[in-house]
């Protein structure tokens, strides 16, 4: 699945609202790049960071250990016990 990208389009003057449009591909984003342009709106591209792939491992590493039965259930009442600061 390729990786979308966060137009936000802002308008300043009188009325200040902000509208996110998620694109799917560079031809969108171009073309509304140009509109916004054409209209003399300022914008911003905010390209999202993907997660470090190490943590993304980690995260389904446990997943797995999950489903396997790898786990600990602590009761709430005996959270500061188990954590040691009791």
């Amino acid at each position: 699945m390729p990786k979308r990208k966060k137009l936000t389009l802002r308008k300043f003057d009188d009325m200040n609202n902000t509208i996110i449009i998620h694109t799917e591909n560079k031809e969108q984003e171009k073309a509304l790049k140009a509109f916004a342009k054409a209209l003399k709106m300022k914008f911003e591209v905010a390209k999202e960071k993907p997660y470090d792939p190490e943590f993304v491992a980690r995260i389904q590493e446990s997943r797995e250990q999950y489903k396997k039965g790898e786990f600990i259930s602590v009761e709430k009442k005996d959270i500061k016990s188990f954590l040691g600061l009791e």
